[in-house]
């Protein structure tokens, strides 16, 4: 075996440039961790905005640091104590900080989900992140009940596109943001009511909501306040700053999602069945993947961008 590994790394904080393949040493699992092959990796909102040291108080990393959240491979190595999986198990997880996007990666075994048989990698990676953040976010503000009128903004991507679908599970009445492009996708996963945001406004459709899932953050935060119902709620996933923004007597919760495992592998199993799509938008290689998270900052699409390390 190679005695190091390609990474996508950052030296420091910075813009599209920061971003940089690199070679690391190959690493060692310890006590309750296995070593993963990593064979896909997703592509998240949280990769810019740690690399532009916009989270650098919250989620503070000691550089140079491997960015990536997620991703599915097979287990190369098992440490002492670690005996959950076995060499070549394949496995899927968020990875409970950073240090996806390389060839090899040392996690704790708790923080991984088998991956199903009926389940590729690529869809595997596109999961552990948007497929958990996205359920959690949509109930963050309380139960749901059928003919709940909900507003999400941002429904054609990776987070958006799962909540479309868990919420019209629970029964809710759907009302949904997208780009042009994506307005046919967002029908397929059962929104009631969709809003193309590039010719409309969502003012002028969306009335008496009783939860805002806002995935895009920015003016659409502002704007969205007028559309809630009485009681109604928005549960802000990208302006951190939404309890500042919230306007007296309205109400606006920031959410920041934690993995889950138990509820990984639930969804992967509804994923592996059919009862779950999940829509992988492109596939990227590694050494794409500094300009992929440029394009995610910058560029909305459907589904999640996955790189496939094979590649």
């Amino acid at each position: 075996m190679t005695m190091t590994h390609r990474a996508v790394l950052i030296q420091g904080y910075g813009g599209a440039e920061a971003a940089q393949v690199g070679a690391l040493p190959m690493p060692v699992p310890g006590r309750g961790q296995v070593r993963v092959r990593v064979r896909a990796a997703g592509i998240n909102g949280i990769d810019w905005k740690v690399r532009e040291g916009y989270l650098r108080e919250v989620f503070p990393l000691q550089l140079p640091a491997v960015l990536g959240a997620e991703l599915a491979g097979v287990v190369d190595a098992v440490g002492p104590d670690a005996g959950r999986f076995k060499l070549g198990d394949r496995v899927m997880g968020a990875v409970g900080g950073l240090g996806a996007y390389a060839e090899f990666i040392v996690v704790d075994e708790r923080s991984l989900a088998p991956t199903p048989d009926r389940l590729d990698d690529l869809h595997a990676a596109a999961m552990p992140v948007a497929a958990v953040a996205a359920w959690k976010s949509l109930h963050h503000a309380g139960a749901l009940r059928p003919g709940q009128r909900i507003l999400i903004h941002g429904a054609a991507g990776g987070l958006g596109g799962y909540a479309v679908q868990y919420a019209k599970q629970a029964g809710t009445e759907v009302f949904a943001t997208a780009a042009t492009e994506h307005l046919d996708y967002v029908r397929s996963l059962g929104a009631d009511h969709v809003i193309d945001y590039q010719a409309q406004r969502f003012e002028d459709i969306a009335r008496d909501i009783d939860l805002v899932l806002d995935y895009v953050g920015g003016t659409v935060l502002d704007r969205s306040w007028q559309v809630l119902a009485q009681d109604g709620v928005i549960v802000g996933t990208t302006s951190a700053d939404i309890l500042a923004r919230t306007p007296p007597g309205r109400r606006g919760l920031w959410f920041m999602n934690r993995p889950d495992v138990a509820l990984l592998e639930k969804l992967a199993l509804d994923v592996a069945s059919g009862a779950l799509t999940s829509k992988v938008g492109e596939v990227i290689a590694l050494t794409d993947i500094p300009a992929a998270i440029e394009r995610n900052r910058t560029t909305s699409r459907a589904g999640k961008v996955v790189a496939d390390l094979s590649r």
